[in-house]
């Protein structure tokens, strides 16, 4: 069985110039490691904080890359260079915003500032697009929220089938 492919996108201006050692593209790769037990192979990005570059990227990731699910992290606050939600907007057929309002609901129990927070998901032809914060703690934090459900979703979009460590993630799939 082929590896399935998943893009990890930090965007982050200092990051991408070199300035600091991105901690959250690692922080995802490490998290699904733990996660999955199916064959899979990061695709790793970083990036500036320009929607267009973001947005192409994301069309990479998905159309030439053919990754079933890209994971972004970085530019979903307030700031003006905050964009990574309106370049996901901007390029999904579909957006999902239970992904971001569970992911927000989950940040509140450690910080309040949670509310400040832009976060979304959205599909792509048969792939999911899942913004997260851009620390590394609040990165683990929201995909414990979230990532029961994409190996799921996933599925309707006839994409790979992803296999968890049930002891680390319990994905939720019906019942057949």
């Amino acid at each position: 069985m082929e590896a399935a492919r998943i893009g990890i996108v930090t965007v982050s201006d200092r990051a991408s110039r070199g300035q600091y050692e991105d901690l959250s593209g690692p922080a995802i790769q490490e998290t699904l490691t733990a996660y999955l037990t199916s064959s899979w192979e990061p695709v790793y990005r970083v990036i500036e904080d320009e929607q267009a570059l973001i947005e192409a990227t994301l069309r990479e990731l998905v159309d030439e890359q053919r990754c079933c699910l890209v994971v972004t992290t970085g530019g979903t606050g307030p700031a003006k260079r905050d964009v990574t939600p309106e370049a996901t907007e901007a390029v999904c057929d579909r957006m999902m915003p239970g992904f971001g309002e569970l992911m927000r609901q989950e940040s509140l129990k450690y910080v309040p500032t949670a509310i400040l927070s832009r976060q979304t998901a959205g599909l792509r032809g048969s792939s999911l697009i899942i913004n997260l914060p851009g620390k590394p703690k609040a990165i683990r934090q929201c995909l414990d929220a979230v990532f029961p459900a994409v190996p799921y979703c996933i599925d309707l979009m006839e994409g790979p089938y992803l296999t968890c460590d049930e002891s680390v993630i319990k994905p939720f799939r019906p019942k057949k």
